[in-house]
């Protein structure tokens, strides 16, 4: 899991840092993909269709790092990859049905 460096003397803010690992436009989106099951990159890609690969990339190896998801690399030909949800991922998930929930009273 990535390290929030912060000075000792600074309070660390725990909403701050979960607020910092979900944003970015496509991580929500990946989330919700995700949750239906293991995903390769091409599957993100036809479930987000505004979604840049680079962008995907970039987003999927964020979210790895912050130990929302992992990547599990096949050693076969064509090359293949698969994403998970961990369990921090999975309880990130029940956050967010709660928050689609409260987003509801809002319309």
């Amino acid at each position: 899991m990535k390290q929030h460096k912060r000075a000792i003397t600074e309070k660390i803010c725990p909403l701050e840092i979960a607020v910092n690992t979900i944003s970015g436009k496509w991580k929500v989106p990946i989330i919700w993909q995700i949750n239906e099951g293991k995903k390769r990159p091409s599957e993100f890609l036809r479930g987000i269709k505004e979604v840049d690969r680079r962008v995907l990339n970039q987003q999927l190896k964020e979210m790895e790092s912050d130990g929302l998801i992992t990547k599990k690399i096949f050693n076969e030909l064509p090359p293949r990859v698969e994403y998970s949800l961990t369990e921090l991922g999975e309880k990130l998930v029940k956050v967010l049905w709660e928050l689609n929930e409260w987003g509801k009273l809002l319309i």
